[in-house]
């Protein structure tokens, strides 16, 4: 039989690895804040008094006698299979202000619990899309905004992840919301990063963080070389446009920050110091953080993330490569997107198999008739009789199409195929017959369609001769 001693040191030891892997996932999530954002909703899930209780090993009650959650409980798994992709936005909101604000910072982190793998991909805030639900063309930064302002269900968040759906054909399944002071938070309690510097940044207009002075400058230079930064430099040298290649060059700065944060937090000799400071961390940062992510979901993608090896974290940024320069009518200078080349990406970044192959010694029409997918084809052109024209040649394959009709828009100039379900056999099928490209599938954002896959056609469908 163990000690008592020898049962606490393995209890220690197991509530350090949940928090180094805590610290993992949320660089999947986060980064910037993320020891902090653990500790935030764990006092929130505890409903604990002014003095939040410390983490004690297995389960029991805080002082007010509020039951604490197990956080060495084996229930708290993550049970799906499905990649996990999270909105990361960072809240472009000066000292002082308050009110609907743009957001100054968008990922998508993604995390794949089949093959424990990674990714992060940085969207431009001057991207020119279609926000949606009727909010036109903007910019898509210009969506939180939007969603605050005019209470959009789920809010300015959840309008930003639908927008970001709609133009990235990447489903969002959690966001999180952030404002600066909980970077600079971070970066201080774990000492500083260090970050090599590749040219000058001269930044005469860096925007003032001064209340007194919301709206003036604070002139920033930093020279090239190796940086010891805390964590105002940090956030200053992440948000900076000011080099040549402006908003690219700074989603490439602000993954370095991503990964030199990472490195530090999980160095063996930081842990018990951020431990230590958890009291600190959640006074200081409430209200800092926004999320729809439960504890639960947290401790889980935790343990998950523990076996996620930063080697298998793939980076990408929708940079110069996928976007071409536009001048609007009211002359602002935007982007707009090369869906195409922006596709090739997304499947770098979001995919980590190659499409399924047909079973050794299994036909495509087994293959197809287990899956038994439903399918709806829609007309998203002016060309009038697409939709069924398409309908026909489906069902002459003995695929059950139940549903034809319209798109909700005739200019899509894409062609979609949308997987609703798990049932990718038939998507990748689909594709094929039609001609159309694999990057053409998209996993869908509503898991409880009524069809299991939706075709939805578009300018770039040339109908069989």
């Amino acid at each position: 039989m163990q000690s008592d001693s020898g049962q606490i040191r393995r209890s220690s030891n197991i509530i350090q690895s949940l928090f180094t892997a805590g610290l993992v996932v949320l660089f999947l999530v986060i980064s910037a804040v993320a020891g902090m954002f653990v500790f935030d909703q764990v006092r929130r899930y505890i409903a604990a008094s002014d003095s939040p209780p410390p983490f004690s090993p297995g389960s029991g009650t805080t002082e007010s006698g509020t039951p604490t959650p197990d956080l060495t409980s084996r229930d708290l798994v993550w049970k799906g299979k499905e990649r996990v992709n999270v909105l990361v936005m960072g809240i472009d909101q000066r000292a002082g202000e308050t009110g609907a604000f743009r957001t100054d910072t968008m990922m998508v982190l993604t995390l794949d619990p089949v093959t424990k793998t990674g990714g992060v991909l940085s969207i431009p805030r001057d991207l020119w899309v279609e926000i949606a639900d009727g909010y036109g063309v903007r910019r898509i930064n210009a969506a939180h905004a939007f969603g605050e302002k005019d209470d959009y269900p789920g809010g300015g968040p959840a309008l930003a992840a639908k927008t970001v759906e709609r133009n990235l054909g990447v489903r969002i399944h959690y966001y999180v919301r952030v404002d600066f002071n909980a970077f600079i938070e971070l970066v201080n309690r774990i000492g500083g990063i260090d970050i090599t510097v590749e040219e000058v940044i001269h930044d005469e207009k860096y925007p003032s963080n001064d209340p007194a002075d919301p709206y003036g400058y604070d002139p920033l230079r930093i020279e090239p070389g190796q940086h010891h930064f805390d964590g105002e430099m940090a956030l200053k040298y992440a948000r900076t446009r000011s080099t040549a290649g402006s908003d690219f060059d700074r989603a490439d700065r602000q993954q370095k920050v991503l990964k030199a944060v990472f490195e530090k937090v999980t160095r063996l000799d930081m842990l018990p110091t951020l431990v230590a400071q958890a009291p600190q961390m959640w006074r200081t940062l409430q209200g800092s953080v926004e999320t729809n992510l439960k504890l639960d979901e947290i401790i889980a993608l935790a343990r998950l993330a523990s076996q996620v090896d930063i080697d298998d974290v793939r980076f990408g940024a929708i940079d110069e490569r996928y976007t071409v320069p536009y001048v609007t009518e009211d002359g602002a200078q935007v982007l707009i997107l090369l869906r195409d080349k922006m596709r090739e990406l997304r499947d770098e970044i979001f995919t980590t198999e190659e499409p399924p192959a047909e079973e050794e010694g299994v036909d495509a029409r087994t293959q197809l008739d287990r899956e038994a997918a439903t399918v709806e084809v829609l007309n998203g052109t002016v060309t009038a009789g697409l939709a069924a024209d398409v309908t026909e040649r489906l069902q002459q394959e003995d695929l059950n199409v139940t549903h034809t009709g319209n798109a909700d828009r005739q200019d899509i100039e894409e062609s979609l195929i949308i997987a609703h379900t798990d049932k990718s056999y038939t998507a990748q099928y689909i594709a094929r017959f039609l001609d159309l490209p694999q990057s053409a599938i998209v996993q869908g954002s509503e898991p409880g369609a009524e069809y299991d896959i939706s075709v939805i056609l578009g300018a770039d469908y040339r109908p069989s001769q």
